[in-house]
């Protein structure tokens, strides 16, 4: 029997992860094709989208229901924060933007599959990404039972759309509208978080991106020739407030205050990086990244802890929490028993990072210009003052010396003997 004979929901029920682009478009007709009833899920995480529009061109193509579910405060309480508290960080630079908000897209997905009964999950990740990864390793953990129908890995699939030709060749024959906004050179991947932008002309690391491409930040060399300042205080590495003296903020809820720091970060140019990293599957991927509000906040939380956090403490984190939460997220390992045990010490190194720091935003730089805490006094002024002695005897200090030498003594010694 042809696919086309194929009767319309006779394999089953599948919630189709929908973008509304020219690729899920065409992959929601094929499914149709295939035999399947297909509902269509969409996410707010904060991008620049109209849902409304995406929903009618959905069910004009046939989908028979259309979920778009806002999930902008769950990312930041859950999944950004969180990141931020562990200054997790994937190959020392990437701040883990795409990474962060697919367990909360994956989740609400599976969440309504089960709910409206559906056998399989669908996705229009590529077969040589990272997303591809994340996402199934999500379902599956979520629940095990879903099936997974990923087009760009099927062979009938992708030899039957090599490219974009042949989608659109596709869409004109299904009917399905698409956008007469000129193809850009690249693509990009957007939340609240931050915005990707990969392939295409990217694809040659050595090629500077083009001023036009760059979309949330101003150019740092034409940000404002005046710095702007603002003050951001912490309660167990939380962001609990921020303020700006200059234009009268004053925000407590996470959410607001996130998208200030966005908003604050971009008019000032902060937040860009180039880089080649290493994709989970193996290959090397060049991107570029726009972060700006994470970039502040990350920053912030940074200097902060060197005032108020046990040296410890922070040298057991920096080495054992900090690179692997940014590497299980960068590989969509967050539902895991590895990511459930991470999530749950990430707090526990957090309660005494409780102060507010002040930071300076200039053409794409960022300053700490000072630190405080009211509650954390594990910095003494005295204590560390070069002209008081502050209950410190500098003679204690000749028995710390003598014991660190002990073993060193005797290493210099061995190399004499060789000399």
């Amino acid at each position: 029997m042809s696919a086309a004979a194929v009767a319309p929901g006779s394999k089953g029920k599948v919630l189709l992860a929908y973008s509304g682009g020219l690729d899920t478009s065409c992959i929601l007709v094929w499914l149709i094709d295939q035999g399947y009833e297909v509902l269509a899920y969409m996410a707010n995480v904060g991008q620049e989208e109209d849902f409304e529009a995406a929903r009618e061109k959905a069910l004009k193509v046939g989908a028979t229901k259309v979920f778009i579910e806002d999930l902008r405060r769950e990312l930041v309480e859950e999944l950004v924060i969180p990141t931020i508290q562990a200054n997790a960080v994937y190959e020392t630079v990437y701040l883990l933007g795409t990474s962060v908000a697919r367990p909360v897209i994956a989740r609400s997905q599976v969440q309504i599959a089960q709910r409206e009964g559906c056998t399989h999950v669908s996705h229009g990740c590529t077969g040589k990404g990272n997303d591809q990864v994340r996402f199934e390793l999500a379902y599956y953990a979520l629940d095990p039972k879903l099936q997974v129908i990923a087009p760009w890995r099927i062979p009938e699939f992708y030899t039957r759309f090599p490219g974009r030709a042949a989608l659109l060749e596709y869409a004109a024959e299904k009917n399905i509208p698409v956008s007469q906004t000129p193809s850009k050179p690249w693509s990009t991947d957007e939340n609240l978080f931050h915005i990707s932008y990969e392939a295409g002309i990217l694809e040659d690391p050595n090629v500077t991106p083009p001023k036009d491409m760059w979309k949330l930040t101003v150019d740092p060399e034409e940000a404002p020739n005046t710095p702007e300042r603002i003050t951001i205080t912490f309660k167990e590495g939380k962001p609990t407030r921020v303020t700006n003296e200059a234009d009268g903020t004053d925000l407590t809820d996470p959410l607001d205050l996130f998208l200030y720091l966005n908003t604050v970060a971009r008019r000032n140019g902060v937040g860009r990086i180039d880089i080649v990293e290493n994709r989970f599957i193996g290959i090397k991927s060049r991107g570029c990244y726009e972060t700006p509000g994470g970039t502040v906040l990350r920053a912030a939380h940074i200097d902060l802890e060197g005032l108020v956090l046990d040296r410890e403490v922070r040298a057991f984190r920096d080495e054992h929490i900090t690179p692997t939460f940014g590497k299980i997220m960068y590989n969509g390992l967050y539902f895991s028993p590895e990511g459930d045990l991470l999530t749950k010490m990430v707090p526990l190194t957090q309660t005494n990072v409780n102060g507010s720091v002040r930071v300076k935003l200039y053409k794409g730089s960022l300053t700490m210009e000072g630190r405080w805490s009211d509650s954390e006094k594990l910095y003494d002024m005295e204590e560390s003052s070069m002209d008081v002695q502050g209950g410190f005897e500098p003679t204690d200090s000749e028995g710390f010396i003598k014991i660190q030498s002990i073993r060193l003594k005797k290493w210099g010694a061995k190399l004499q003997e060789k000399n």
